[in-house]
């Protein structure tokens, strides 16, 4: 383990992904050569798709497909070569349908795909310190206009038993005033936020369900259900569609209009997995994400999933008042007039404006 991949593992408490998971033939007739597959591959190399057909049947052809995308085809048993170059990073799952005698069936398997990529360790000043609401327990932060939209969950309470209230806001970030505040019921758990052609789009944690407001008025226009049952964590957008975090290590690309699914993306530092993606804000084409727990954000190519860069902000939580409710770093913003990051935490009583350089 190279020493940038083991800070990554430091910074972002990455479990290491387990071996042996390829997955076996799910028949007796057919299956992939398994002995010519490795446990993980890099995006330059390739895999060598052959069948084995142990009871001699006579094959006609042989339909390959990977993550249910036809590939390519071989007539008889002649192996497939396939390029992973284009792949996202991630488990691919291999499917071969095989034809043969008038019949068909099918084998499949899975191998892992991991970003060859080491991490950089960027390096970041800080600009300015600001005061933050310490009721607020910050899931999702954007600049919109030069103008601070903070989204917040109920918090915990610890050692008070008072839990905050959800709410989204729209603030003034050099004194922490708050312009104007919408607050959920209670049952809600207030999750990320972005904003996207003047309407701001909130997830819940546990809800299912987000919403969508007027970025002007604050007023609610509509209330969405998520594509599929997942947990509401982090939100940011590329000008085109919403990136959306659930705790695992995906993030899904939804349509903002019909809230379907479009794509999704694997984060990987080199060759483990990262969990937990929470709070998100795309900067220069880039998704920089909070990492639950942790005081880092990482750095993520949004084409294919792979960490390239670690910001850590651990001596940040170091110049912040430690109260009851005090809580984990979570909030990024960027303000492309300043060109500079907004970070903050749960409960924290600061906000800093960074720079970050190499």
């Amino acid at each position: 383990m190279k020493n940038y991949n083991f800070l990554s593992v430091i910074l972002l408490g990455i479990t290491l992904a387990s071996c042996n998971e390829t997955k076996k033939g799910e028949n007796t007739l057919f299956a992939f050569d398994n002995s010519k597959f490795k446990e993980q591959y890099k995006p330059q190399e390739a895999l060598s798709l052959d069948i084995l057909n142990s009871n001699s049947k006579t094959i006609d052809s042989v339909i390959y497909y990977v993550n249910d995308k036809k590939i390519g085809s071989k007539k008889g048993v002649d192996k497939l070569t396939f390029e992973l170059k284009d792949q996202k990073l991630g488990y691919q799952n291999l499917k071969a349908l095989v034809y043969y005698e008038g019949q068909n069936s099918e084998a499949t398997a899975r191998v892992e795909l991991v970003s060859d990529i080491q991490p950089k360790l960027l390096k970041y000043t800080i600009v300015n310190t600001y005061p933050h609401d310490i009721q607020a327990y910050t899931q999702g932060l954007e600049f919109y206009r030069d103008t601070l939209y903070e989204g917040t969950g109920n918090g915990s309470g610890n050692s008070t038993g008072i839990k905050g209230i959800s709410s989204l806001r729209k603030t003034n970030y050099k004194t922490g005033e708050v312009y104007k505040k919408v607050e959920l019921a209670d049952k809600y758990f207030g999750e990320g936020i972005t904003i996207l052609n003047n309407k701001i789009y909130q997830l819940t944690w546990q809800n299912n369900e987000g919403y969508v407001y007027n970025a002007d008025t604050f007023k609610k226009e509509k209330t969405f259900t998520y594509f599929k049952p997942i947990e509401g964590w982090g939100l940011t957008n590329d000008g085109k569609y919403l990136y959306q975090s659930d705790g695992t290590e995906k993030i899904w690309i939804i349509d903002p209009t019909t809230f379907k699914e479009v794509d999704y993306l694997n984060v990987y530092s080199f060759e483990t997995k990262i969990k937990a993606v929470n709070e998100l804000e795309w900067i220069d084409g880039k998704i920089y994400g909070n990492v639950y727990q942790k005081d880092a954000i990482a750095v993520i190519n949004p084409k294919n999933g792979a960490v390239e860069a670690i910001i850590n902000l651990a001596d940040l939580k170091k110049k912040i008042t430690q109260l009851p409710d005090t809580d984990v770093l979570n909030g990024i913003a960027y303000n492309p007039k300043t060109k500079t990051i907004f970070v903050t935490g749960k409960n924290w009583n600061k906000m800093f404006e960074i720079k970050v350089s190499e």
